[in-house]
């Protein structure tokens, strides 16, 4: 994070903290303010820009990332807060040879039209599907609720994230 200060006489020591970290499963440590936003560390500290932020207030869920396997607003919590933690983020679902079952699924049913929303969606269903892996399409609904599209109607996300269940639950049973 850049800080600009007017003259010597009105710098002030801003605290830094050293954290450590596993994301995608890769362990990290950064040095950073303690007042740096995880979805800032996420996309301006790692470079990892899949983390969109649409609010900065949490209603629109663009941001969301997975920490230790539960849904959060990255937008709003601090990057000193994932200290000993797990953050999973959409780069972390494809591997360098496949799609996650669910970066299918939103390809085979639709489920995006400009992307903006898509990386939190996606990060909110799979905090879902690993918590259900049998969701229904209430229960899908619920799971998203805290994330907004703006372009889809939501109708093709609810069913990208069906068909990504059935193919997971395919993938564990064969």
């Amino acid at each position: 994070m850049t800080i600009v200060y007017e003259d010597e006489e009105t710098q002030g020591d801003v605290p830094v903290r050293r954290i450590k970290f596993t994301i995608n499963g890769k362990k990290m440590i950064a040095e950073v303010e303690t007042r740096l936003l995880l979805a800032h560390l996420i996309r301006r500290g790692i470079g990892l820009t899949g983390t969109h932020t649409g609010c900065d207030t949490t209603n629109c869920g663009a941001c969301t990332v997975l920490v230790d396997g539960r849904a959060v607003k990255s937008c709003t919590m601090l990057a000193v807060q994932v200290d000993g933690h797990e953050i999973s983020t959409v780069e972390g679902l494809a591997t360098a040879s496949e799609l996650h079952p669910l970066q299918e699924g939103f390809k085979e049913e639709h489920g995006l039209q400009c992307g903006f929303c898509t990386p939190g969606m996606m990060m909110a269903a799979k905090a879902l599907l690993d918590a259900n892996p049998d969701p229904t399409e209430e229960d899908v609904r619920w799971a998203l609720s805290g994330n907004l599209c703006r372009c889809t109607g939501y109708q093709n996300i609810v069913k990208s994230v069906l068909w990504a269940a059935a193919k997971l639950r395919s993938e564990s049973a064969g």
